[in-house]
């Protein structure tokens, strides 16, 4: 016996035959789930497992570090002269003061500072001056050197996203890098509400990295979901 059978949308005559899940239509696809409903992923701005490796940041300013060096050197060598100085010519004056002449006996002799003596050459003086001169060229050399250590100058973002290497300066245009885990890396700052420098913070090392504004970001969208995402370490 022939029987009519419907299939695809088109109409066939044959023997009968076994009713089959395949023979029926395909279920309506599915609507896409709301962002809000449960079990709704958002998509992700941008894929971080990168292939290969990626700069991230760059600014080359080995010419500011020597200059700056050189400042740091310069300022620390004027101090020191100074306070070698103080500590070796200065000498105590309070006994060689000369004596009055008969006539002029009765007037007081003129003192400096409302009547109180003053002695450079004093003990007190001269231990004081040289202490100051010296601890003055000493934070200007120290804060050379830290801001040297706390600039960088290049991000590099390995194959996969998962390690970051920063290089950082030195006094007179020297360079050095280091290889960090991307999770221990957070931006305190994002980069549009800072007007000059960008702060990262390194877990296990004290004081920010600042990355200066005037450098490229060779990609934003990548260095705001690593490197210039904030992250509680």
């Amino acid at each position: 016996m022939l029987r009519c059978t419907w299939g695809g949308g088109a109409r066939a005559w044959g023997p009968p035959r076994a009713w089959s899940w395949r023979a029926r239509s395909a279920p309506p696809a599915e609507a896409p789930r709301r962002a809000g409903e449960r079990g709704a992923r958002a998509p992700f701005p941008l894929d971080t497992d990168v292939p290969r490796d990626v700069v991230l940041f760059q600014h080359d300013r080995r010419r500011f570090f020597r200059l700056l060096g050189l400042f740091c050197a310069c300022q620390f060598s004027f101090w020191a002269y100074l306070a070698h100085f103080a500590f070796h010519s200065l000498r105590d004056t309070g006994a060689q003061r000369p004596e009055p002449e008969p006539e002029q006996a009765e007037r007081p002799p003129p003192s400096p500072l409302g009547g109180a003596s003053l002695n450079l050459g004093s003990s007190k003086w001269r231990f004081g001056f040289t202490a100051c001169c010296l601890t003055v060229g000493s934070l200007i050399l120290v804060a050379g050197f830290v801001f040297s250590r706390r600039s960088i100058g290049r991000v590099l973002l390995h194959r996969g996203a998962q390690e970051v290497t920063l290089t950082t300066y030195y006094p007179f245009g020297f360079t050095s890098s280091f290889t960090v885990p991307l999770r221990q890396i957070s931006c305190m700052s994002h980069r549009s509400m800072v007007p000059a420098m960008i702060p990262l913070k390194v877990k296990g090392r004290r004081f920010y990295f600042l990355l200066d504004k005037q450098g490229q970001i060779t990609n934003t969208k990548l260095f705001d979901i690593t490197v210039g995402a904030y992250r509680s370490l």
